[in-house]
Formats: structure tokens, sequence, C-alpha cells
């Protein structure tokens, strides 16, 4: 089982802060660095210093980091035009020497396209399938030639389809508990299906459906990587979980329901349940970044019993 750190800058966090996050993730051992991309803050938080990019940030950890893996929990495609998007990641995968992962999304939070006047369109699916088909299509095409597409949303002409990314094949996570459409989408598109903030049964659930949408695409059914993106709140006793609740305004009950929260062993015990699922990849959701000796524990705790 692969651990991966996953943040939450609008809700507080600078680029050094989460320099900081990455370097450590890196050194302790973790799979990858990923972050949300967002432009307005959640819940009752103060949300300063505001917002960061998410695709400056991973530029500038692409040349702050050396072996960590680096993407996003997922890209809205409502703030980026495709052909400017393929463009950005394949640069940043360059930056790293081929470390990037891109995880796009449909978008869903009204709030921050009216507050920073960006467009909310209704139908966001069928955009996001013309996205991905532009991206993928960009990078796949052979130097030399070029890409042409017209669809509903976008259009283009006579693409030099350039810059290639570093990679040969660029990951591309796709996410979501839709039953029809989103497993359709992966069955197309994905190298990675995330499943967030679900239970256990709801991933098995889920996983059922986008297997059987591979399948009927013609794909085998594990062709996918399978993956979690779940909230973290571990240590070694309930007094100390109950503190670490409390730094990121928590109910321990609820982590514990809904999360991976409790001692190692306990949180060892739930990730063999998603593990029997057939997700082979966790997101842990840290929401307190000052909190290093969080990820230290984890590391030290949780990390070896896994495999």
């Amino acid at each position: 089982m692969d651990l991966r750190i996953f943040t939450e800058p609008q809700q507080g966090a600078d680029y050094r802060t989460l320099l900081r996050v990455a370097k450590a993730a890196e050194d302790l051992g973790y799979d990858g660095f990923f972050r949300s991309d967002h432009y307005l803050k959640m819940g009752d938080v103060a949300g300063l210093p505001g917002p960061t990019d998410a695709w400056i940030t991973l530029a500038g950890l692409a040349r702050e980091t050396s072996r960590i893996r680096l993407g996003t929990l997922m890209t809205a495609a409502t703030f980026r035009l495709p052909g400017v998007l393929a463009i950005q990641v394949a640069q940043v995968d360059q930056m790293s020497g081929g470390r990037i992962e891109l995880g796009l999304g449909a978008g869903w939070y009204e709030a921050e396209h009216t507050a920073y006047g960006i467009p909310f369109p209704a139908a966001r699916l069928g955009r996001l399938e013309e996205q991905l088909a532009i991206v993928t299509g960009l990078w796949g095409t052979k130097p030399g030639e070029t890409f042409d597409f017209e669809g509903r949303y976008y259009q283009l002409k006579d693409s030099p389809a350039l810059p290639k990314p570093a990679q040969e094949r660029l990951p591309v996570l796709i996410g979501g508990m839709g039953a029809e459409r989103t497993p359709d989408i992966a069955a197309r598109f994905a190298d990675e299906f995330n499943i967030p903030f679900a239970s256990v049964a709801d991933t098995a659930a889920q996983i059922t459906r986008v297997r059987a949408a591979a399948q009927a695409r013609g794909r085998a059914r594990d062709s996918l990587v399978y993956s979690n993106a779940l909230v973290a709140c571990v240590d070694r006793n309930d007094a100390e979980v109950s503190r670490r609740a409390a730094a990121i305004g928590r109910e321990v009950a609820e982590l514990k329901e809904n999360g991976l929260a409790g001692t190692p062993a306990e949180v060892v015990e739930k990730i063999g349940r998603y593990a029997e699922t057939g997700s082979t990849r966790i997101y842990l959701q840290i929401l307190d970044l000052d909190d290093l000796e969080h990820l230290a524990l984890i590391a030290d705790q949780v990390m070896p019993q896994l495999g």
C-alpha cells in the first residue's frame, strides 16, 4: 500500500509551508505529495494568506525535490483551457524529471468561481471529457505530426502538440462517486481512479463499477490503480489523538468513522480493509501543515506495517 500526502492549501498555507511539508514527506519515504486545486477556503477558517495556484506551486516543488511524485487531486477543468493545461503540465513534468501526475476533475465549487470571475457552466462533465481527450491527445501525438480536435466545447486545428512531458506516459487520475458516467470516463482515460472520503463499503462498490466499465471498454479490470483519499489523525494513544483532532476542529469519533484516525494499530487495520477492496494507494489528507511530527509518526509507526 503506497502512502501519499494530500494537502488543502486553500485552507491557509503559503508556498514555504507547502515546500516544508513536501520536503518532509520526501525525506520520510512517502510516495507522493499532492495538493488540491482551489481558490477559496471552505468552512470556518481564515484561509490566510490566501490561495496558491496548484501548477505554479508544483513547478516550484519540481525544482526543490528530487524523488517524490507530485500532482493534483483534482485540477478543475473549469480553471484552464485544455491546450494551456497540457502545456503547463508537460513543462512541470520536464522540470521535475518525470515525476508529475495529473488529477483532473470537472470542478464543483461554484463559490470560488464567483469570487474570482471564473465561468461556472452547468454542463461540466462533457467539458471534462473533451479536456481529457485533448490533453491526452496532444501528449500522444507523434513528434512532427499535428493534432486536431472538433468538439462541442473545444476546437483545435493544426496544433504542433508541443511540448511533450518527460514521461512517456504521464499518469492521469480521475475520481469521484458517480455511478455511471464517471466510471466510463475513467475507463477511457485514467491510469488511476481515486475514491475521495468514502467508506470501505462505498469504495468496494465504486471499484466494482470502474472495473466493469474498464472491461466494457476492452481494458483489463485491474489496468487502473485504485486509490482512496482519507483524512488522517494518528497518534500513540487516545489522548494524543484527541489533541490532534482538536487542532483541526474535528471530533475523534467522526474521524474514526470517516477517515484514518486512532492509534497506529487501528489505522493499519482500517487500511487493511481498504486494501481488501482492491485499493493500493492512500492519499492521507493532512490538515495541520505545521505538525510535521504527525507525518514522522505515520512514517515510523504505520508505513512499515503496510508492506
